[in-house]
């Protein structure tokens, strides 16, 4: 009986024991399914529905170049491309080789996922391939189940309407670089491009737009089953410029094959109505891939495609540069309007002798005939007289030798020396530096940019400076009236007696007849031809031909400009690479240029403003 009360006491104990330990554990239970359900519960639920939803950024397109009658010169096409959400993928490379059985990847390609990768965030997905057909779309699409963290996107790509033609103005886009970053997110979403040259550089972040999000709902192997909602982006904003596009084709098809520049602009405003650099390129091409024999072909090409020549080329100017000499000479009073210098053909300066184009001379000549002859020796006289230092003074007040403030990047400042700037290379300054530099040699060298602001300032007498931006996102810029611009600082008078002289070069019979214009209009302008390398005395006493020389040795051929006479209102330069006289190559090329921008008068004609660019299509 005792032996049956034990047994009895010891089970209620084992009872009461395991009673305990399942109160225990269901008590733990349920404290943890309190913390779970009524503590966690709103992170939990986040969780589930973060496996459920996904957020992706998208991002914006990227605005339009137009030109100033609204065509658009630069927009976007809808691009299809793969990507990848590595948080999305336990193995983003076993991911990767799946899809590339059915898009096949270059190793440069999966290097470069590799990196992005590496340096990005794993929630913003990564470009893999884009300009995806139609069949790879559908075949990733079908496959979605083994290709985790792959998803196909509709995003944009940059086109352009016409690339030959403005490729050096509107440059081109390319992908970020790391330095490019900057904390920006947007600049870390696969298949965005920044601006590398050009108009697309200089107004990148205006065109570039800020980002949108998108939530949608996904299944468990990562397909999209419904967008839930939208937060649109806001796209980059449209640039407007003062070009007129068919201008700007007259221009190139009139240059031809040449190695060539022409700029036309407002004289009264410096608005640029055409800027072209001969020979061009497909600025495309840097979107999509440059292929080395393309890039090998661009760069052995001697006639430098990838140059802007009209911003970037240095020339000397040659016989162009005498109205700035003329101007000094006048301001510093070592001249006077009707002072007659002799030219015997030659001067004649220490052990050198500087010759004259004319063999044997000119004869006396006052400034105008000067000028309508273009004669040598009177300008080593008055360069002589002058002294450099008040020559390149002057010349910078016309535009020639300074960092233009224009909006667009990468021109190049030229130069018209000084003799401090000499003697800061180790060398003393020589009057025979002097000499030449009267006639736009030596040293002296400047874009055809600025020599086309030098034609205008001599036309209008004021400051101007070219401009390529008219409107932003539909709002007029400044700077279009004349008044917008400073007085030169340069006395009417002698404005006009060098007017007078560049009148005569083409209208009464002075060096350039072949750009007479047909008609009542009249056009004042000045020829140049300047060396790429030293005559020599013996050359000349044989008779030299510059003709004779291999391409490369040719001089340079120079022509400004400024229509019409009485009201100017246009300003052009030509520059023609080793065309070797400025009265034969450029002025006729000048004549033809100046005829269609008059016929065409795009700064005479109204725009079509805001409500035409809006209504585009991009």
């Amino acid at each position: 009986m005792r032996r049956d009360v034990n047994r009895g006491a010891v089970f209620t104990r084992r009872v009461l024991l395991a009673g305990g330990v399942q109160t225990l554990l269901l008590g733990g239970l349920a404290a943890r399914l309190r913390q779970v359900q009524v503590e966690e519960g709103s992170r939990y639920t986040t969780m589930a529905e973060d496996n459920r939803v996904t957020a992706r950024m998208m991002a914006p397109q990227r605005g339009r170049i137009l030109d100033r009658f609204g065509h658009v010169l630069a927009g976007s096409l809808i691009n299809w491309r793969a990507l990848l959400v590595t948080e999305q993928t336990a193995n983003f490379r076993r991911t990767l080789d799946n899809l590339s059985t059915i898009v096949p990847l270059t190793d440069a390609e999966r290097a470069r996922i590799d990196r992005d990768v590496r340096h990005g965030k794993s929630y913003i997905p990564v470009l893999i391939k884009e300009y995806l057909s139609r069949e790879a779309m559908t075949k990733i699409e079908v496959n979605a189940p083994d290709l985790p963290g792959i998803l196909v996107d509709g995003g944009t790509s940059r086109t352009y309407n016409y690339p030959y033609e403005l490729a050096h103005i509107l440059g081109y886009v390319a992908p970020p670089s790391e330095s490019d970053m900057n904390g920006d997110a947007l600049m870390a979403l696969p298949g965005v491009k920044v601006g590398r040259s050009g108009v697309e550089k200089f107004h990148d972040l205006t065109l570039r737009g800020r980002p949108g999000v998108v939530h949608l709902e996904v299944n468990a192997v990562g397909r999209v089953i419904r967008e839930l909602d939208r937060t649109d982006g806001v796209n980059g904003d449209d640039v407007s410029l003062t070009f007129d596009l068919s201008l700007q084709q007259a221009i190139q098809k009139r240059l031809g094959d040449e190695a060539a520049s022409a700029v036309v602009l407002d004289c009264r405003n410096g608005e640029v109505m055409a800027m072209v650099s001969n020979p061009s390129y497909d600025p495309t091409l840097f979107s999509t891939g440059v292929s080395q024999a393309q890039w090998r072909d661009w760069t052995k090409d001697r006639r430098t495609p990838l140059i802007n020549k009209a911003t970037s080329g240095l020339y000397a100017p040659g016989s162009t540069f005498k109205m700035a000499v003329a101007l000094a000479g006048l301001d510093a009073k070592t001249i006077g309007y009707h002072d007659r210098l002799s030219c015997p053909g030659h001067l004649d300066l220490g052990g050198s002798r500087f010759h004259c184009w004319a063999k044997g001379g000119h004869g006396a000549l006052d400034l105008k005939n000067a000028l309508k002859y273009s004669c040598d020796v009177y300008f080593y006289q008055v360069a002589l007289r002058t002294g450099i230092d008040r020559i390149s003074a002057m010349s910078h007040r016309l535009g020639l030798g300074i960092e233009l403030d224009i909006d667009i990047p990468g021109q190049r400042v030229g130069q018209v020396p000084t003799k401090d700037w000499r003697i800061s290379k180790g060398h003393p300054w020589q009057l025979g530096d002097t000499v030449v530099s009267g006639i736009g040699q030596g040293y002296v060298v400047n874009t055809p940019l600025q020599l086309a602001v030098y034609a205008a300032r001599i036309a209008s007498g004021r400051a101007v400076q070219p401009h390529f931006t008219r409107r932003i996102a539909g709002v007029l810029q400044p700077g279009y009236q004349p008044e917008d611009w400073p007085d030169l600082g340069v006395p009417e008078p002698m404005l006009q007696a060098v007017r007078g002289g560049m009148f005569a070069v083409v209208n009464e019979g002075g060096t350039a007849p072949r750009a007479r214009l047909a008609g009542n209009v009249h056009m004042a302008g000045k020829t140049g031809s300047s060396q790429v390398r030293r005559v020599s005395r013996k050359q000349r006493e044989s008779g030299y031909d510059s003709k004779s020389l291999p391409w490369e040795f040719r001089p340079h051929a120079l022509f400004v400009a400024y229509a019409p006479y009485e009201q100017p209102r246009y300003a052009l330069s030509v520059v023609v690479e080793h065309g070797n006289a400025g009265a034969a190559t450029a002025a006729p090329m000048a004549k033809d240029i100046m005829t269609e921008v008059l016929r065409r008068d795009p700064a005479a004609r109204q725009d079509d403003g805001p409500a035409r660019l809006a209504d585009a299509k991009r």
